[in-house]
């Protein structure tokens, strides 16, 4: 995973490094090319614009007034520079009330569903218990699709017809768990498109019925540089407190978890790594950052 990025960093680092090797005074003209030719790498690895101008802006500042070579402290300004754009608090998982709801955002396809489901093991294994709410009522496969899942883990899944209104499946899961005491109510929504309308509507509905306690955006690691429109685009709508990134076992880029942390610093609810329920790592903003700079590789 992360190998087209790393290689890019790589790349970038060595051509700098070979650019400035002579024992004078660095100028800025003395980088142009070489933080050119940086900056389209980064591109190339799906990093946003701005994160890639911040990165050469870093470098920039390190490197201009020193004297070569400055191998090494141009990787470290790169180091600092990325645990800068990824480092956030973490995220206690574990409810703050009963009952806790969740609500998982996300286009189609982001793999909302699964990430539900994949949470609600890891609550049920720590103890609290759950149930799901099917609010992705557009598609009738959603709600099937997290039966299934609900069924495979002994999860509770509340749910109405296709076509109903999600905010109320939202209101059903709530006072059922009220009702039984439940510890965690955790929603599954719709996707749709970028450019709909009404899913943003109804997605505000179902946080001013639901009040959500929790609003994590799930996002496929391999969206590129359009990751920074959905972003804004489910925070401006109704606010994101956490990020889920799925597809993270096949991600050789890497770029869109850079440009998400720093279009909005906000904790990583958790790694999803494949199609299975225990197939989740905690997100390590300092691991993350030394595989990408690890040169050897």
């Amino acid at each position: 995973m992360l190998s087209i990025l790393r290689k890019k960093l790589k790349q970038g680092i060595e051509k700098i490094s070979r650019k400035v090797s002579s024992t004078r005074i660095i100028r800025e003209e003395d980088l142009e090319d070489a933080l050119w030719d940086f900056e389209v790498s980064l591109l190339e690895g799906d990093v946003a614009q701005e994160v890639a101008e911040k990165i050469i802006s870093d470098v920039k500042a390190s490197l201009v007034g020193r004297k070569g070579p400055v191998r090494k402290l141009l990787l470290d300004t790169i180091r600092k520079s990325l645990l800068e754009i990824v480092s956030v608090e973490p995220l206690e998982i574990k409810p703050r009330k009963k009952p806790w709801v969740v609500l998982f955002l996300g286009f189609n396809g982001s793999g909302k569903t699964t990430s539900v489901a994949k949470f609600g093991k890891i609550l049920r294994d720590s103890g609290f218990s759950v149930v799901f709410a099917a609010a992705d009522t557009f598609r009738a496969a959603a709600i099937e699709q997290l039966k299934v899942h609900g069924q495979t883990l002994g999860i509770r899944v509340i749910s109405q017809g296709y076509g109903s209104d999600p905010a109320a499946v939202v209101y059903d899961a709530i006072n059922h768990a009220k009702s039984r005491g439940v510890d965690a109510v955790l929603v599954d929504t719709a996707g749709r498109s970028h450019s709909n309308r009404n899913l943003m509507e109804e997605l505000r509905k179902i946080v001013r019925v639901g009040k959500p306690d929790l609003k994590v955006l799930v996002i496929d690691s391999l969206t590129g540089n359009d990751v920074v429109e959905q972003v804004r685009l489910f925070d401006g709508a109704v606010g994101v407190d956490a990020f889920v990134f799925t597809k993270f076992d096949v991600c050789e880029k890497g770029g869109s978890v850079l440009s998400a942390l720093f279009t909005l610093k906000r904790p990583v609810l958790f790694l999803s790594s494949g199609q299975g329920y225990d197939e989740v790592l905690e997100f390590d903003p300092k691991a993350f950052v030394d595989n990408l700079i690890n040169t050897e590789k």
